[in-house]
């Protein structure tokens, strides 16, 4: 048997440049060029990294209203959104390109008066393939964020193997992360927001459950890392920590590769050895031979929906 060789990648845990997109897709580039120059053939950015997670902001909204500084807020969170594909998603093409690297990064998508966060795939040889918007916005973020569809659910295949993301507390929908599975899912991305000290069984459960390498990255966000018109309601000091990151890389037997880390911007590296997928799914392949079509069964439409069809 001649066993693959292993594939080294990066989950990139650091801060947005909050609603400054130009700055922050300067950011994105020097961290995708230091991931590759310390040879990562693939990186993963966190939730949100262009264009920004709004952690602590509210827009203005209570039942019934919205405050006239809420909707400037969000004039300001729109226009910092980039399009899909526009000018942004060229340099990062370019920029994949140069350093010859696959890379998964979180965005603000912006479609009409919508925004939509989205995770974007990227590769060096065939540009942007794809990009999943996340289907289930949590909370106080379907304020500002419209929901996806089952048409930006696919997995890519790559240099490396079958990348597939699921964003943040997607990640508890046990059909979606099934959908994932069956699409022969390798590398599982999870961008997230979420820095709780739940997040990381979370996420060595899914490597368990999907046999496959699991790569999270999430933000660490100060205060200082705002514009200065920013009410957090954590507060305006300067070193006010809104996310602290607790990014991780996990094997397909739940062990902890690299990570988490906590409070500090960081690229985290991790060697993949791919047979551990086959030496996984030899004890538990949920979509194999551990599953039970004859019991249980799962329809999933995969269709754009428009909200506006002509004849």
């Amino acid at each position: 048997m001649n066993p693959a060789k292993p594939v080294k990648v990066a989950v990139v845990q650091a801060a947005s440049v909050v609603f400054d997109t130009p700055k922050a897709m300067e950011k994105f580039a020097r961290l995708a060029a230091r991931a590759a120059m310390e040879g990562a053939r693939l990186a993963v950015f966190p939730e949100a990294f262009i264009g920004s997670y709004p952690k602590g902001l509210d827009f203005g909204a209570r039942v019934g209203s919205r405050t006239a500084a809420g909707r400037d807020d969000f004039v300001r969170y729109h226009q910092g959104a980039i399009e899909v594909p526009g000018p942004e998603t060229k340099e990062m093409e370019r920029i994949c390109a140069e350093l010859n690297l696959e890379i998964v990064v979180g965005v603000i998508e912006r479609e009409g008066g919508t925004l939509y966060c989205t995770a974007l795939f990227v590769s060096p040889s065939a540009g942007l393939v794809g990009k999943h918007r996340k289907l289930m916005p949590t909370a106080a973020e379907r304020l500002v964020w419209g929901y996806g569809d089952g048409s930006t659910m696919q997995a890519f295949d790559s240099s490396l193997g079958r990348l597939g993301t699921v964003i943040c507390w997607e990640n508890y929908m046990p059909l979606l992360r099934m959908a994932m599975y069956a699409q022969g899912v390798e590398i599982y991305c999870a961008p997230t927001a979420d820095d709780r000290d739940s997040w990381v069984p979370s996420m060595q459960h899914i490597a368990l459950e999907g046999a496959c390498f699991v790569l999270s990255a999430c933000q660490v966000l100060r205060r200082s890392d705002c514009p200065e018109k920013y009410e957090a309601v954590q507060g305006n000091e300067p070193s006010t920590l809104l996310m602290r990151g607790g990014s991780c890389i996990v094997d397909p037997f739940g062990r902890l590769l690299a990570g988490p880390v906590f409070d500090e911007e960081t690229i985290l590296h991790a060697e993949l050895d791919m047979d551990e997928i086959r030496r996984r799914k030899y004890d538990f392949d949920v979509v194999g031979h551990y599953a039970r079509p004859d019991v249980f069964s799962m329809q999933i439409d995969t269709s754009r929906k428009a909200p506006v069809t002509s004849r």
